[in-house]
């Protein structure tokens, strides 16, 4: 797990100058007086250290006598959602982007009760690591060796639910979204990230996406490097003799082949594990290669499995480096929930969850510039 940025490391009230700054981006996609203002509350309160931070305690925090307001925010008040998005993204990159960035895609569950919520059903969840009751969101974060925080979203509807449109009219789902899979909205992520110049050296994903042979082909064809997990079982794997499954190759390798190798700090040090890797599809495009890597743990022996895009002078090194970044935004996901309340919301409808998400992206993203800039001493910005 990597350490990264908590409220316990940010304070707070030192760095509101920089919370200015961030509404001041955001503040001309609210076309009213009301809703800017509201917004600067909801963002605090967010990042205020409560408890809990549902409709009520924001708008207790905020000195409302009753969560209409917030409620209003989220569901209807006129602002463009989508915008405050790529000023989310855009505010990361202004601060944390590097040309080496890394761009990661994985989802979470937000567990719920009922069956009213958009995109509610019984299904996997990782975050609970069982199927239950739950929506659930893909996600896009940026990783640089400056910080991490999200910069995309979309809630997952699973086929029960775009078949009913009657059902999704009741949740606020527009008539135009139809079903897409968790590859597709991640493809859908990416290509927003990278159209609107994202400075990003390599994607990294879970076997859930980088399986997708179709996904990675659509990577390459953007020139895109990336390192994703993959199956022991995969036989798609393609070298100069035909095709292989992943495991056979890497057993097939000599214990030399074998380098122990950090993937990068973790809570208790250096992550390290055993790694060796395969060139396959070789002078398949001039100046780029394609590898097979395998992580083997250093305690139980268990192998993990990637496939590898990338220039071909990179090195083993880089692609263990990659592979471990990760696990950044499953810090991200931690942060976002504990310090941003990412999941702590008491909405049912499509446009509501889209609010608050973004919402919750902008606050951590604040936290972690603060982080950042606070590692950096530069000096806090002044409040207006």
């Amino acid at each position: 797990m990597f350490v990264g940025p908590t409220v316990t490391d940010v304070d707070v009230d030192r760095w509101h100058g920089e919370l200015d700054r961030l509404h001041a981006r955001i503040g001309p996609r609210f076309r009213r007086s009301e809703p800017r203002l509201r917004v600067r509350q909801y963002l605090c309160g967010l990042v205020s250290g409560l408890g809990r931070k549902n409709g009520w305690t924001l708008a207790e925090q905020a000195g409302d006598a009753s969560p209409d307001g917030m409620q209003r925010l989220l569901r209807w008040a006129d602002w463009d959602v989508d915008a405050v998005r790529d000023d989310v993204r855009d505010y990361v990159v202004e601060h944390l982007g590097d040309p080496a960035g890394v761009l990661i895609v994985d989802d979470t569950g937000f567990l719920k009760k009922g069956t009213r919520s958009a995109g509610v059903q019984r299904q996997y969840s990782g975050t609970a690591g069982r199927t239950e009751n739950c929506q659930v969101g893909a996600f896009l974060a940026y990783r640089s060796a400056k910080g991490h925080a999200l910069i995309d979203r979309q809630l997952y509807l699973p086929a029960s639910w775009t078949d009913d449109r009657d059902r999704c009219r009741a949740a606020g789902i527009p008539d135009a979204v139809q079903f897409a899979t968790k590859v597709q909205m991640a493809r859908e992520m990416l290509a927003r990230a990278l159209d609107a110049g994202v400075p990003v050296g390599w994607v990294t994903m879970d076997e859930a996406y980088g399986q997708s042979k179709s996904l990675r082909v659509w990577l390459e064809h953007r020139d895109v490097g990336y390192v994703v997990a993959t199956r022991r079982n995969d036989d798609m794997i393609t070298t100069t003799m035909g095709t292989c499954r992943a495991d056979k190759l890497i057993a097939a390798l000599p214990a030399r082949a074998w380098c122990r190798l950090s993937a990068g700090a973790g809570a208790h040090g250096p992550r390290e594990y055993w790694w060796a890797r395969v060139p396959v599809r070789i002078c398949w495009q001039p100046g780029r290669g394609h590898w097979l890597l395998a992580r083997r743990s250093m305690t139980t022996g268990e192998i993990a499995y990637y496939v590898c895009y990338g220039p071909r002078r990179t090195r083993l090194l880089d692609l263990a480096r990659i592979a471990g970044a990760r696990w950044a935004i499953e810090e991200c996901f931690q942060q976002a929930k504990n310090e941003a309340g990412l999941d702590e919301y008491q909405v049912r409808d499509w446009r509501a969850w889209y609010a608050h998400i973004t919402l919750s992206m902008a606050a951590h993203a604040w936290l972690s510039v603060a982080r950042s800039l606070t590692a950096k001493g530069d000096p806090v910005p002044a409040t207006t």
